[in-house]
C-alpha cells in the first residue's frame, strides 16, 4: 500500500470512488464539488499496483476559535472500495493526514461521520450536532429574495457579527465563503434566502426545493496538537497542574505538560517532568473535555485516564470551547 498526495491534476482521478462510494450524492452535487471544492484541498489516496483503492479529503476552512483565526482542515470523503476493505486503508489514510496536519500547525480537524462507531479508534469525539435552519415551500415572500453577489459583503459582515457573539468555534464567512455556498445549495436546486426588516439582513435560511426533515448531522473532532489545543481554551481562574497525554498516532503529543495562567493571562504551558504527574488524559478524553462535551468526572471514567482529586478541580478552572458552530456540509 502507498500513502500518496494528489497533484492538483489528478484530483479527478478520484471521483469514479466517489461515485461508488457515496451513490446518495446528486450528479449536480458531485459535479460541483469536484469543480470547486477541489481547487483548494488535498486529497490522500492509498494505492495498490497503481490503482486508487482508499481516499481521504481535506477540504480547508479558517475558524474562528474563541476570537483567534485558525486554519483547519474538514475531513470529507473517506473511502475504500468495497474489495480492499478491512485492509487498514483508512487508518492509514487517517494517520498520515494527521501527522502532516500536526507539521502544518493546525490544532484539531473535524468530520461529519457515516457512524460515530467508525471513528471513536481514531480518538475522534463528538462535540456538536448540527442545527441547519430551511426556509420551507409558501415561506419565500417572508424571505423576500434569494441572496444575490450584492448582499455577499453585507451577509458576510452580519453573519461574522452574530456568530462572534454567540459562539466560540465557527467557520469564518466572507464574500467568497457564501459564493461558494451559493453554488453548493444550487447544485440541487437550492439556494439561500434573505430576509430584510428595515432594509438591513435579519434572517438567512436554507431553501431547497420538496419538504426538507429536520436534520441534525454530528459533528466529531480529533485533537491533532494537544499544546495548541490547551492555549486556545480560556481560564475561570488561577490554574496550576501537571498532567500526561497519550496519542497513539501522533508521537509529538505524548508528553508531560503543566497548565498554569489566570482569567487574564489566558493558559500559560511549560513542559512537565513525569515524577510530578497528576494523572493521566488520552487525547480522545481530552477532546472530550477541551470541547465541553465532557466533565472532568466524566472523563475520569474512561480507558486510558487516570486522575487525582486535586487534578479534576484544577480542570474544571478550564473554560470549555463548548459554543460551536460548524455547519458546514463538506
Amino acid at each position: 500500500m502507498e500513502i500518496r498526495r494528489l497533484k492538483q491534476e489528478e484530483k479527478g482521478c478520484t471521483r469514479t470512488l466517489y461515485e461508488e462510494v457515496f451513490p446518495e450524492d446528486s450528479k449536480g452535487f458531485v459535479d460541483y464539488y469536484y469543480t470547486e471544492k477541489t481547487k483548494d484541498n488535498v486529497i490522500y489516496t492509498a494505492e495498490e499496483d497503481g490503482r486508487i483503492c482508499g481516499m481521504l479529503h481535506l477540504n480547508p476552512y479558517m475558524l474562528s476559535v474563541n476570537g483567534t483565526e485558525r486554519e483547519a482542515d474538514y475531513i470529507v470523503a473517506v473511502a475504500t472500495r468495497a474489495e480492499y476493505r478491512r485492509r487498514g486503508y483508512m487508518a492509514a489514510l487517517l494517520g498520515q493526514s494527521l501527522k502532516n496536519m500536526y507539521g502544518a500547525g493546525r490544532s484539531f480537524t473535524f468530520l461529519m461521520p457515516a457512524a460515530e462507531r467508525i471513528y471513536l479508534p481514531h480518538d475522534f469525539r463528538t462535540v456538536y450536532e448540527q442545527e441547519k435552519r430551511y426556509c420551507g415551500t409558501g415561506e419565500e415572500d417572508d424571505f423576500l429574495v434569494p441572496v444575490a453577489e450584492g448582499d455577499l459583503a453585507e451577509l458576510s459582515d452580519k453573519a461574522n457579527q452574530y456568530l462572534e457573539a454567540n459562539f466560540q468555534v465557527f467557520a469564518k464567512r466572507d464574500a467568497a465563503y457564501y459564493r461558494r455556498l451559493l453554488k453548493e445549495y444550487a447544485s440541487d436546486g437550492g439556494c439561500l434566502m434573505l430576509k430584510r426588516t428595515g432594509g438591513e439582513i435579519t434572517d438567512c435560511r436554507v431553501f431547497m426545493p420538496g419538504d426538507k426533515e429536520p436534520e441534525r448531522p454530528k459533528i466529531m473532532v480529533r485533537i491533532v496538537d494537544v499544546r495548541r489545543m490547551l492555549m486556545s481554551v480560556g481560564l475561570k481562574s488561577l490554574i496550576g497542574v501537571c498532567f500526561q497525554i497519550t496519542d497513539p498516532v501522533i508521537g509529538e503529543n505524548n508528553r508531560c505538560v503543566v497548565v498554569t495562567g489566570t482569567e487574564y493571562s489566558g493558559v500559560m504551558l511549560m513542559d512537565g517532568r513525569p515524577e510530578n504527574s497528576e494523572g493521566t488524559i488520552s487525547v480522545a478524553a481530552l477532546a472530550s473535555f477541551l470541547f465541553g462535551a465532557k466533565t472532568a468526572d466524566e472523563i475520569g471514567m474512561e480507558e486510558g485516564v487516570s486522575m487525582s482529586e486535586r487534578m479534576k478541580g484544577e480542570l474544571e478552572k478550564i473554560v470549555p470551547l463548548s459554543r460551536i458552530y460548524l455547519n458546514e456540509t463538506v
